[in-house]
């Protein structure tokens, strides 16, 4: 644990100092501030709109976080040959793997959190503050960390432009999940078929963690959604966590 715990650390230093993490944050606070602007020219409640394109910015640039940053995770060990220097110590490849995964995590915890006060301060500004809003980003964060786990397991055995590109497409096509079996029912028999129920089968369905519209309109929002939603995606982050570190546990670095 102690190990885990070492290079979860070390990894969590190493992020908070990449350029791309406060680009990325930068952004998001831009576009979170921006929404009043918008909601001023587009037709509708302002209030509801700036809460929903604030949501949506702070799920949008976690999940750019995520994918940027997981990413290269090994590949920056690999790149700067320290990897090699870690395989010889008496450190398991499952806990390297889950140190490098907790780390990011922490990361992310952290960005959220200041989205989330960038959030919060222009809508206590308009008065429109409401704990309520908190649900919609807790449900976010479960997306991260499976999005997480997604890009961790493809940097544990691809390059850093193939991680990305194969964690994004995972990342939409588990957001459209629900389309694969109506796509599945348009083509008809064959290969084409075959294969929407594969991906449906295999692929996270992501949209179980939005539940921005419920939370901005007022809509009902039963507290076993919400429970049963996060159970699905711990359970999803651990099995790819487990599938990363059988995938790195082979990899020959020799």
């Amino acid at each position: 644990m102690r190990a885990i715990l070492a290079i979860a650390h070390n990894t969590f230093r190493e992020a908070i100092r990449d350029r791309i993490l406060y680009l990325l944050l930068v952004f998001a606070l831009v576009m979170i501030a921006c929404s009043r602007v918008v909601s001023v020219l587009t037709v509708g409640d302002e209030d509801k709109i700036i809460k929903d394109l604030g949501l949506a910015t702070i799920g949008l640039f976690g999940v750019l976080t995520a994918i940027f940053v997981g990413v290269g995770l090994v590949f920056k060990e690999i790149e700067r040959r320290t990897i090699y220097t870690i395989v010889t110590k008496p450190i398991h490849r499952h806990q390297f793997i889950v140190g490098k995964y907790l780390g990011l995590v922490l990361t992310l915890a952290v960005n959220t959190a200041v989205m989330t006060g960038g959030y919060y301060a222009l809508l206590f500004l308009r008065g429109t503050a409401t704990p309520r809003l908190l649900l919609a980003i807790g449900m976010s964060f479960v997306e991260f960390l499976v999005v997480t786990a997604i890009a961790v397991f493809f940097s544990s055995f691809s390059t850093p432009i193939l991680s990305g590109i194969f964690t994004l497409s995972a990342y939409v096509l588990g957001h459209l999940s629900w389309s694969l079996l109506l796509l599945r029912d348009r083509i008809g028999e064959g290969f084409g078929a075959s294969l929407c129920v594969w991906l449906y089968r295999i692929l996270p369905n992501l949209e179980r963690f939005n539940v921005k519209a419920e939370v901005v309109h007022g809509l009902a929002l039963p507290a076993s959604q919400l429970g049963w939603s996060t159970v699905y995606g711990l359970a999803w982050t651990s099995l790819i966590l487990v599938a990363a570190a059988l995938a790195f546990t082979r990899r020959d670095f020799q």
